[in-house]
């Protein structure tokens, strides 16, 4: 029953997300008076809807999205008023036609003012921008929240304690017998700024702890004490420890256990701060942006975890299924312990929704059709093109036919069903291991 209460709470927080990301688009579109003549989340058979006014508010059966349909989303080819041409025999060019003539048809008597395209540059981008900003804003709200609550701590490349001696426990100052740590007799101190180890510049402790563990013997410290930069020497003894990858995720092994192994170790732990709601969105958003970034390989990481013997990356793309099996895994065991209160597992929930929502900003602004960036590029560069236009006293171009992109918008399309049914396939037979 828990298992189910968990996918049930993320599956209605999606679907206010994207309910929200849809109304992102509505008001804009409304208040510049552009026809809006469905308001729909999810996609496939309608399950239930409404007509109020001009639109028709309603509910579909696949909950993978959603959309508005606005009227006059493609302009006229210019010059013949866009009627389709019966003599073309090119596939393409028939079907982005088509496409033309049936967004055309839409228009109705007295409607021809109230069309997509006719808007101004900025208030299209205002309309097209406006889904992702409502989700980038329920991300910083979410996010307030846990700063509020339970806080969220970031460990910074400051040094914050330094082991005695080898033993690994930075609060023991009990050395019995044993020689001082690597930081001690290298005379690291709490407060100082680790800025590079072994050559390499590290950023925060992700950084730092991954280049210690892979040194190896004797090793410059590059720190910051007191303003000025010093730099001394760590002889690191091998500890048996938990493997990391460069971003500071455990390496895990095919059943998605963390892996432990001789590496490196110096004897400090950083100094961890509680972030402001705007530094733990910026986080948050460095981080998704760096996954979206990098999707194709990540796809594949995927697609071998999926076939193959690899294990799945924790911090790597997940579909419905895998984010619904987490919450459940979250309100049902604690993720195997590693939550036990009630309200732990609440503000794990509360960290899910504000990452998902952080990743409907992020993805959305990908300057490809049919996302929303899709749209904002082409609005853009439109602007770019009459400003060019008006400085040098040339006539003024005609909308930007976005028409013209539907080949590419529908490889898209094509393309994210394929990531989808992959990530649904792999969190089904290899889903991620957490905790």
């Amino acid at each position: 029953m828990l298992y189910l209460l968990g996918v049930l709470v993320v599956f209605v927080g999606i679907a206010v997300s994207i309910a929200l990301h849809e109304i992102g688009h509505l008001v804009p579109a409304k208040l510049f008076k552009v026809r809006v003549t469905q308001y729909m989340v999810g996609f496939g058979p309608t399950l239930w809807s409404r007509t109020r006014g001009e639109t028709e508010y309603g509910v579909k059966a696949i909950p993978l999205g959603g959309y508005i349909r606005m009227i006059g989303m493609f302009p006229p080819r210019a010059g013949d008023g866009g009627r389709l041409r019966a003599s073309s025999s090119n596939p393409l060019h028939l079907m982005v036609e088509q496409a033309r003539e049936e967004s055309l048809e839409e228009v109705g008597p007295g409607d021809e003012d109230r069309v997509f395209y006719r808007l101004p540059v900025w208030k299209r981008v205002v309309v097209m921008s406006g889904g992702p900003l409502m989700n980038l804003a329920l991300s910083f709200g979410l996010v307030t929240m846990l700063v509020l609550g339970p806080g969220i701590p970031a460990a910074t490349s400051t040094i914050g304690q330094v082991s005695a001696c080898v033993n690994e426990d930075v609060t023991s100052q009990d050395c019995a017998g044993q020689p001082p740590s690597p930081a001690v007799a290298a005379g690291l101190q709490p407060g100082d700024t680790i800025v590079s180890v072994g050559g390499e510049r590290v950023q925060d402790w992700s950084d730092t702890m991954f280049a210690i563990q892979n040194a190896g013997g004797p090793t410059e410290f590059v720190i910051e004490r007191a303003g000025t930069e010093q730099t001394l020497t760590a002889d690191l003894v091998q500890r048996e420890r938990m493997l990391v990858e460069a971003d500071g995720t455990p390496v895990r092994d095919a059943d998605g256990e963390p892996v432990t192994g001789e590496v490196w170790f110096l004897g400090a732990s950083p100094e961890v701060v509680e972030l402001g709601p705007v530094a733990a969105t910026a986080d948050m958003f460095t981080g998704t942006a760096g996954i979206v970034l990098t999707l194709p390989q990540r796809m594949v990481d995927v697609a071998q975890a999926a076939f193959g013997t690899e294990a799945r990356d924790p911090n790597g793309p997940m579909s419905v299924v895998g984010v619904g099996r987490v919450a459940g895994e979250v309100t049902q065991d604690g993720l195997d312990g590693l939550v036990e209160t009630a309200q732990e597992r609440f503000w794990l929930l509360v960290s899910l929704l504000a990452s998902l929502n952080m990743a409907l900003f992020v993805f959305n602004l990908i300057p490809l059709l049919p996302l929303d960036g899709g749209h904002i590029a082409g609005a853009l560069w439109e602007g770019v093109k009459k400003t060019w236009a008006r400085v040098f006293r040339r006539p003024a171009p005609g909308p930007v036919d976005t028409a013209a992109a539907l080949p590419v918008a529908y490889a898209v399309a094509l393309g994210l069903l394929g990531m989808t049914v992959l990530l649904i396939y792999a969190d089904i037979v290899r889903p991620v291991q957490i905790g």
